[in-house]
């Protein structure tokens, strides 16, 4: 039964709601899921609310996609052919450790669930499952990682004066985790955003790849120096006009790498 403050509190609890959803709106989500009746039934639905939405048919296509895509959370799928899901997740959080990630999956025993937390999965939701409750999934790891995000301010990730940084034809927004280059808008990951800090905080200042391999994932014996040179060229293929002639990031022999903002001549 309801009182007279109940309105009220409806009210606060509406507008509430509203401003989350503003916060996540317009998010890039993958779905990885080999049925196409549920990966085109939840794509449409998330369309529906506004998000940009991709589907990968099989394990393999999906870590394309996700390289390419650059997706603020992704639905993923266990079984699937070429390589199954958790294969998958463990090949992303070798990179990225906070990209949200939910499996959707008839797999339903406990041992899958805890396989699938151990390997570093957000959230898990069994085969057949409800519409709403997905939804509202969704949106509680879209709304977390955009606390993240903000709590990253506090930390200093950018600070001020890295707010907006620019080179060239490009310009990166590190607390956005945004980066606009001449060849299209790119969505930066967090390994990605923490490197570009310590270059960006070094201008024309060679560093070394331990110095780099710290910033980027507190640098363990279990990161392979190999990891950094492929950022280094998905970098150049986000800043540079020609990737194989780079004027930015520059490879400093015996060293490491060097970021320089006015180009190399």
């Amino acid at each position: 039964m309801f009182n007279g403050k109940k309105n009220s509190q409806n009210k606060d609890d509406k507008n509430s709601k509203t401003s989350d959803k503003s916060q996540i709106s317009h998010s890039r989500i993958l779905v990885i899921e080999d049925e196409n009746h549920i990966a085109e039934g939840i794509k449409l639905n998330l369309e529906l609310m506004d998000h940009s939405v991709e589907v990968a048919s099989n394990g393999l296509i999906g870590l394309e996609k996700w390289k390419i895509f650059n997706p603020d959370l992704i639905v993923l799928d266990i079984m699937m052919p070429e390589m199954d899901g958790h294969k998958v997740l463990e090949e992303i959080r070798k990179v990225d450790r906070q990209l949200p990630i939910l499996i959707l999956s008839a797999k339903n025993e406990s041992v899958d669930k805890v396989k699938a937390f151990k390997g570093g999965v957000d959230d898990y939701l069994g085969k057949p499952f409800s519409l709403d409750e997905f939804i509202l999934r969704i949106e509680r790891l879209l709304l977390r990682s955009c606390w993240i995000k903000e709590a990253r301010a506090e930390e200093g990730l950018g600070g001020a004066q890295l707010e907006e940084v620019k080179f060239g034809k490009n310009t990166v927004r590190l607390f956005e985790l945004k980066a606009n280059t001449s060849h299209d808008e790119i969505n930066l990951t967090e390994q990605e955003a923490k490197l570009l800090k310590l270059f960006f905080e070094n201008p024309n200042r060679p560093l070394q790849r331990q110095a780099l391999l710290e910033a980027g994932w507190g640098y363990t014996q279990e990161v392979n120096t190999r990891t950094l040179d492929n950022f280094m060229v998905r970098f150049r293929k986000y800043f540079e006009q020609n990737p194989k002639d780079p004027k930015f990031f520059q490879s400093i022999r015996g060293v490491g790498y060097m970021w320089s903002p006015e180009g190399k001549k």
